[in-house]
């Protein structure tokens, strides 16, 4: 189910309503083959795919050479990033809207990309119906959140969390780091990080270190207090 923030009725200077005699043309971008395939063959009796891509480069290509609606947007690509593919496209279709679609439910994630310029964020247990009525709220100007993710922003709006800080301390870690970061604050060994995200031992205690100089941080014990301070677990 999701929960819409109220939006102005009239639209931004510069933009149009889509068509409604035609289906909604959609862009689905996410570094999974098989997730992109799976959710054409779901939406794709009520909106019409135009295009896909697997990285910023290719998203950015994609979305730039069919000219969508709406574009669907993971959250973490290669080459930069869901808020990159946002950047580089807003720098010349400052009015295309953007519907983050995640496996992440994390605070930094939802207000990331909404920072970066989404007008709405879902996350992948979401159903197909649900999907489909999400992209046409979209378009029609609604902003979209699965209703935890709304609260999220509305605690950003109330200043409950500390966005800027959150941006900026983030803002200088890789994503392989942010990864690492939340697993050690959810309590996985070095054993159990390396497992899961495919690496070397060797690979999880940099990436630590490095995640522990960045954020001015001490021990595993002060990481996991920075992490959960600002709601990341």
């Amino acid at each position: 189910m999701t929960t819409d923030l109220p939006q102005p009725d009239s639209l931004g200077p510069g933009e149009t309503a889509p068509s409604t005699d035609r289906p909604l043309r959609v862009v689905v971008v996410d570094d999974h083959a098989m997730f992109r395939s799976g959710v054409k063959a779901e939406i794709g009796q009520a909106v019409e795919v135009v295009g896909e891509g697997e990285d910023v480069a290719t998203a950015v290509a994609a979305i730039k050479g069919s000219t969508p609606d709406v574009v669907l947007l993971d959250v973490h690509l290669p080459g930069g990033g869901g808020g990159e593919v946002i950047k580089q496209v807003h720098a010349t279709m400052p009015d295309l809207r953007f519907l983050a679609l995640s496996v992440s439910d994390a605070a930094e994630d939802v207000i990331g990309v909404i920072r970066a310029g989404a007008r709405g964020y879902v996350t992948k247990s979401i159903s197909a119906e649900e999907l489909v009525d999400a992209i046409r709220r979209i378009a029609d100007g609604d902003a979209v959140f699965s209703p935890r993710l709304a609260g999220f922003v509305l605690d950003a709006f109330s200043d409950s969390i500390e966005v800027a800080s959150i941006d900026e301390d983030l803002d200088r870690l890789s994503n392989r780091e942010r990864e690492v970061l939340r697993l050690i604050a959810r309590g996985y060994a070095y054993k159990e990080i390396a497992r899961e995200l495919f690496i070397s031992i060797k690979t999880v205690e940099t990436h630590v270190s490095s995640v522990l100089r960045k954020l001015q941080l001490s021990n595993r014990h002060q990481l996991t207090r920075w992490a959960t301070d600002r709601r990341l677990v």
